[in-house]
């Protein structure tokens, strides 16, 4: 639907989000230490860490050989995992994009709790619509969803580059891309949406964003946009653009 690029909208309890450079940095390293192995390490660490409902729910056994962490750690480990570099790619570029400002509204540690319970809630939802299935749920996009649903609650009005179709480079509103994305999740979900992705995780994450940045944001943090950043680059162009005008000197005689 949408490529997010950049969006202007500057920090302002926090200096740098480096809880979602962490997380990016996180992921990158786990898909080169997975991905660039053999098929049959790929295999072995998808089974192993990747989120199995019918493991987690008990109803089909994983061999001993393929068990990494308890079953119970997949609603977790899951979302470090991706299947190829265009899937990584556009998981972090939304992270990198709307991540910084919800990490500045919650703080450093609550934001990590935030992004760990978004993920296990995408996996929670998938795995209750499907709980026999076998196939391994792998991707951040269960705590992509989470933020972006928490960065529509708090900077609806905010404007952000996007590449639209891939090709179309256009600002907009953040309401109009994100509500759209969001709108598009459910309607695929409700649809029947793409074999290969799991719009159920999606909605789990979205469902969790929205309720937990309600309760995670700092004290005084406004939603809505109630309270807008301005970028200090525009500040000091609007500063220096409008400078007063000097007034005339006084007549050196007569009524004034």
């Amino acid at each position: 639907m949408f490529i997010p690029l950049h969006d202007a909208n500057s920090l302002r309890y926090i200096r740098l989000q480096y809880v979602t450079i962490g997380l990016i940095v996180a992921n990158i390293l786990v898909f080169l230490l997975v991905n660039f192995q053999s098929d049959q390490f790929v295999q072995a660490a998808v089974l192993g860490l990747g989120y199995i409902p019918s493991v987690v729910f008990d109803t089909a056994e994983l061999p001993p050989n393929f068990v990494i962490v308890p079953e119970d750690m997949t609603y977790l480990t899951y979302s470090f995992l991706h299947g190829d570099i265009f899937h990584l790619g556009g998981n972090m570029l939304f992270l990198w994009v709307f991540g910084d400002n919800v990490e500045d509204a919650l703080g450093h540690f609550r934001y990590l709790m935030f992004y760990l319970v978004c993920a296990a809630a995408g996996a929670l939802v998938h795995g209750l619509f499907i709980p026999d299935s076998q196939i391994p749920l792998i991707g951040a996009s269960g705590a992509i969803a989470g933020i972006v649903a928490a960065y529509l609650m708090l900077h609806p009005r905010v404007k952000v580059w996007v590449l639209a179709f891939g090709r179309l480079p256009l600002r907009i509103p953040a309401w109009f891309a994100l509500a759209g994305w969001v709108g598009m999740q459910f309607g695929m979900f409700l649809w029947g949406g793409e074999e290969q992705v799991s719009f159920a995780a999606h909605i789990g994450g979205i469902l969790a964003g929205a309720v937990l940045v309600l309760v995670l944001r700092r004290r005084g943090v406004p939603l809505f946009d109630q309270g807008i950043v301005t970028p200090q680059a525009v500040e000091l162009e609007h500063r220096s653009a409008v400078r007063p005008v000097p007034a005339a000197p006084p007549p050196r005689w007569g009524r004034q």
